[in-house]
């Protein structure tokens, strides 16, 4: 028990630092730039496209820590590609990609039946894109950036030592075994559409009201306290009863977006389904589980495709509230049963 909790520590606070310096390093990189939407475009299809294909490398290498640390080094690196902005795009996201995975498989590996360490895992990353965001929009030292990722792999490598996980992981043996099942692949699609929703929304939520006082962090912290929320709602409710009940609670408070508070507590609701439908895709798939995590940043990439290529304009809040609902009818086969007992058992 020690042990895992230690890594969760340690992988989130990283978590943080990961996506806080690949904020930073862009939104550098876009200052003074005409059009950087080719730079966001291609690091997110490097930082969660590639999770895919990444994600069945550690189901084979099953060095989970290691992973995660070069992932840190290849951020670190990409501060000194600066005057080669392409370049430092590319191996941030590769890095951001690489961290993603190492530290989801492991915490996935440690969390059995519940979802509560997902939810804390993943939530970070929201507040640290926004602090990154400030400071690049600043005059933070970019050596700041290296400084800190360099801290993070420390971090992680002496955290892999002291747990027992440096030279080999607790990953199951790489099987795609019974990944073609109906029962299987329904599920699966429902939960990839449900987060390509999700990605779509969050994408195009434009209230006007963000861009006074201090609202912009309300909202931030509502998105990183939902995700952290709906893993441990989950423990407690189960996954179909949490992922309603918040996702209809969200669509309502939708059509009231224009007030703040709303707007936040609607946010909050809509991002409760995020270490679920991590943690429901998991499930099903317990011998290729970092290529269900990237199956599912995959369709985080999808969901941002059309507003980075300039097709898609801000979403009405009765879009946003139909979104809500649409999302609740795909989690219903999407987390449908039980997994069976061999699936939520943890693999030593």
């Amino acid at each position: 028990m020690h042990s895992t909790r230690t890594r969760l520590a340690v992988y989130s606070f990283a978590h943080f630092l990961v996506d806080l310096c690949c904020a930073l390093l862009l939104f550098r990189l876009a200052q003074g730039m005409f059009d950087a939407s080719l730079f966001y475009l291609v690091y997110n299809y490097c930082a969660f496209a590639l999770q895919m294909p990444l994600g069945l490398l550690a189901d084979k290498l099953s060095r989970n820590a290691l992973i995660a640390a070069a992932g840190c080094a290849l951020v670190a690196a990409s501060f000194a590609l600066y005057s080669l902005p392409m370049a430092a795009v590319v191996v941030a996201g590769l890095g951001n990609a690489l961290f993603h995975v190492g530290g989801g498989v492991d915490v996935l590996d440690d969390s059995g039946s519940k979802a509560g360490a997902l939810g804390v895992y993943v939530c970070p990353g929201a507040l640290g894109l926004f602090v990154g965001t400030m400071l690049g929009k600043g005059d933070f030292p970019l050596a700041g950036g290296a400084g800190m990722m360099l801290a993070a792999l420390a971090a992680i490598l002496l955290m892999a030592r002291h747990t027992g996980v440096l030279r080999a992981s607790h990953n199951a043996p790489l099987s795609l075994r019974g990944t073609a099942r109906f029962d299987v692949l329904l599920p699966a699609l429902c939960l990839f559409l449900v987060v390509v929703i999700r990605s779509y929304a969050g994408m195009t939520m434009r209230f006007e009201w963000k861009s006074s006082g201090n609202w912009a962090l309300f909202t931030t912290l509502a998105v990183m306290l939902g995700k952290c929320a709906g893993g441990f709602a989950m423990d407690v409710l189960g996954a179909r009863a949490a992922s309603l009940l918040s996702l209809l609670a969200a669509a309502v408070l939708f059509f009231f977006a224009d007030n703040p508070y709303a707007g936040v507590a609607a946010v909050f609701l809509f991002n409760m389904t995020m270490p679920v439908t991590l943690w429901a895709l998991a499930q099903r798939m317990p011998g290729c589980k970092g290529f269900s995590f990237g199956l599912l940043t995959f369709a985080l990439f999808l969901g941002f495709a059309p507003v980075g290529l300039g097709w898609s304009a801000a979403s009405a809040n009765w879009l946003l509230a139909a979104l809500c609902v649409l999302s609740a009818l795909l989690m219903l086969p999407g987390v449908k049963g039980r997994p069976h007992r061999a699936q939520v058992q943890r693999h030593v």
